[in-house]
């Protein structure tokens, strides 16, 4: 049997252009509001391997039941990567990754030259 690989936590990033940036604020202030979350830096421009303005919100494995069926429902039209945090940024943004919306191309490259590569444990 392979090794049982496992989540310590989640990410989603919800992705947005000049048009969309009132819809994108409104999905962060009420994801705020009902979850116990961590909410990233708001950027306006692609940045490491996001092809466009994006924020971060990561959460706890245990609220993935509940934050995903909401964003699923609520997410207004947005593009929201789902990805775990197994140690392995490469894996966790493509063959771990889900997608609610219109998939975006993730640069690769910088994650395979500036992320974690390997798994620990």
């Amino acid at each position: 049997m392979q090794q049982v690989i496992e989540a310590t936590g989640y990410h989603a990033h919800v992705y947005f252009d000049a048009a969309q940036q009132a819809a994108a604020r409104r999905l962060r202030e009420a994801v705020a509001q009902r979850f116990a979350v961590e909410l990233g830096r708001w950027r306006e421009q692609a940045y490491g391997p996001h092809p466009v303005g994006a924020y971060q919100i990561a959460f706890a494995p245990a609220l993935f039941g509940q934050i995903v069926p909401w964003l699923m429902l609520n997410r207004e039209g947005l593009s929201v990567l789902l990805h775990p945090l197994t140690g392995d940024d490469v894996e966790d943004h493509s063959d771990f990754a889900m997608w609610l919306g219109a998939p975006l191309e993730l640069n690769m490259d910088f994650l395979r030259q500036h992320g974690d590569n390997g798994r620990s444990g």
